[in-house]
């Protein structure tokens, strides 16, 4: 019973961790543009 809950508890580290992996480098950034003095509104004045 011990090495059922061992290998979910191994297999769900496993997955969150390539998750993790794949959301950092694989999946393209959503960049927001902000751009001071175009009549944009971004705090840095």
């Amino acid at each position: 019973m011990n090495d059922i809950i061992q290998n979910i508890l191994v297999f769900t580290a496993i997955a969150l961790a390539m998750l993790f992996l794949i959301k950092k480098f694989i999946l393209p950034k959503s960049k927001t543009k902000k751009a001071c003095g175009n009549d944009n509104d971004c705090a840095c004045h």
